[in-house]
Order: structure tokens, then C-alpha cells, then sequence
């Protein structure tokens, strides 16, 4: 009986790992080809760089460069600069986009039944076009003489440029935000909707109000998903490219370093220096990296100590 009983146990185990394996095989080829592949050979690429040989009749040769693309990359003014403009678009993109998002999660749960399909269809509808026609849509807004908005707005002397170097900043956190405040409201209303009614319920029983019953209950109880869109929205942040560049292809106050991406961008496909650019990006990689595990422990933190 022992013995049957371990080769039945055996077997499951067996059969187990093979289903896990048939069924793994597929994530870890795509993880890997998608992934880890191009990590690597951005790695690779980094340390290496191109010089003309002799007087420059034979053309360019790849060199060994070790480091040093990466102390050019952080020598590079246009490079650091670009950092401080992603803080100053964190700044305002990070807390209206997760702050947004989290309120009008709450007025959708409270909403009648009949309202919620629309507003979330309303609220997600812009997430659904791409970055690049959103970005285009915007420039028409955005441009004098063929925006009906600053016509209106010039009209009733509120005349404002929002190309202009004091405002292409807002711009670009405002193009962000229409395209993704619905993402993370459907996220928030989704947590929402998982909690349990008899709880809201009993608070309800008890006296709580819609204000004490969003922040009291609701509130703590999602607080894992707020975690989750705070570290998307912080990684997001890094990636900031396609409004800019479209905006500085329109005339805008955007120049073409604007951002770390966009300084990768003009050194591989401007200067020709594909070792700068794969240093910056793996720069940007690492910095994104560490910010989100910073996310991720604080968000730990926090839920262990309201365990």
C-alpha cells in the first residue's frame, strides 16, 4: 500500500511538472526573445563605440569603449537636464493622475447603476487611441489660428500658449492624463467593486457617511491597488516620449533632448552614436528600476504595518 501510494504521488508530481513546463515554456521563450535578449544586447552595444581609423578614408571601426559611454552620458548637460524635466513632470502628472483617478473611482461606485457604464466607457474611451493620434489631436488644439479652444479662449482674453516653453510642460501632462486617467480609474473601480457589500453596508447601518465610508473603509482596503497604479504611473513617467516628440516636430518649445528617452532617441537616429544611446537607455532602465523598488518596499511597509 506504501509503495503504490508513493508511485501515485510520483506520477501526479511528475505529471505536474510537465503540464507546468508545456505551460511555462511559452512565457519564458517570449520573456526571453522580447526581453532579456534585447536588455543584454543594449548592454553589449554599450560598451563599445565607433572611431574613424587612420585619416578616416577607411571608414568607421567599432572600438572597446568600456565605461565610457556611460561617464559621457552623465557629463552630458542635455542628458541631466532632462531628468530634472521628468521631475518637473512627475511633479504635476503624478499626483492629478493617481489623485484623478482614485476620485472618480469613488463618485462611480456611489453612482446610479445606469451612469457607471457610460462614465467608465466615457472615462476609457481615450486610453483606446493611440499615443500618436492622441499626441496629433492635441497639437490641433493646442495650435493658434486653427484651435476653436484658444480662438474661444483669446476670445474672452484668456489668450495663452500652451507651446511656449513656460507652458508645453502642462501640455504634455495634460495629453497623458487624457490618455490614461481611464486606465486607472477602471483599476480603482475594479478593487472597488471586489469589496464587500455587507461591509459598506453595516458601516452605512452604523452612520457612516459617503465621505467617511471612502476614506474610513474603501480607501484602506484598496490600498494594494494604489500601489500597483503608482508604480506603473512612476514607470510611465520614464518612459515619457511620443507627446514630446510630436510636440517638438509641431513647433513647440521642445527640444530635442527634452528627455532621457528622447536624448537616446536623437544620439542613435541623429548622431549616428548607437554606444551613447544604449548607455543612456540602460541608465534609464537602471533608474526606473530602483525607484520601483523603492515603490514596491514602501508599499509593503505600509501594508504590514496596517496588518
Amino acid at each position: 500500500m506504501t509503495t503504490n501510494t508513493q508511485n501515485r504521488r510520483g506520477g501526479s508530481a511528475t505529471r505536474t511538472g510537465v503540464a507546468a513546463t508545456v505551460l511555462l515554456t511559452p512565457f519564458f521563450a517570449l520573456f526571453t526573445v522580447a526581453m532579456v535578449i534585447p536588455v543584454g544586447y543594449a548592454l553589449w552595444l554599450s560598451l563599445f563605440t565607433e572611431k574613424a581609423s587612420g585619416l578616416g578614408f577607411d571608414g568607421p571601426r567599432t572600438v572597446f569603449h568600456g565605461l565610457g559611454n556611460y561617464t559621457e552620458a552623465l557629463g552630458d548637460q542635455a542628458f541631466r537636464d532632462g531628468f530634472w524635466v521628468l521631475l518637473g513632470y512627475c511633479a504635476f502628472y503624478i499626483p492629478l493622475m493617481v489623485g484623478g483617478a482614485l476620485v472618480l473611482s469613488l463618485l462611480l461606485d456611489t453612482a446610479l447603476a445606469r451612469a457607471r457604464r457610460f462614465f467608465q466607457l466615457a472615462l476609457f474611451l481615450p486610453h483606446a487611441i493611440p499615443g500618436l493620434i492622441a499626441a496629433l489631436i492635441w497639437i490641433y488644439l493646442y495650435t493658434p489660428g486653427l484651435s476653436p479652444v484658444i480662438n474661444a479662449m483669446d476670445a474672452g482674453g484668456l489668450g495663452y500658449d500652451f507651446l511656449s516653453t513656460d507652458g508645453v510642460l502642462p501640455s504634455v501632462v495634460n495629453i497623458a492624463l487624457w490618455e490614461w486617467l481611464g486606465y486607472n480609474v477602471v483599476i480603482f473601480y475594479a478593487s472597488l467593486q471586489a469589496i464587500d457589500r455587507s461591509l459598506l453596508e453595516a458601516a452605512t447601518v452604523d452612520g457612516a457617511g459617503q465621505w467617511r465610508l471612502a476614506f474610513s473603509i474603501k480607501f484602506p482596503l484598496i490600498r494594494s491597488s494604489l500601489a500597483l497604479v503608482l508604480l506603473f504611473t512612476i514607470i510611465g513617467s520614464l518612459q515619457l516620449f511620443t507627446e514630446p516628440l510630436i510636440l517638438s516636430r509641431s513647433g513647440a518649445s521642445v527640444p530635442s533632448t527634452w528627455t532621457p528617452n528622447m536624448y537616446a532617441y536623437s544620439a542613435a537616429f541623429q548622431r549616428n552614436d548607437y554606444g551613447l544611446a544604449a548607455a543612456a537607455s540602460v541608465l534609464i532602465a537602471l533608474v526606473a528600476a530602483a525607484l520601483s523598488f523603492g515603490v514596491t518596499r514602501l508599499s509593503r511597509r505600509k501594508e504590514a504595518r496596517a496588518a
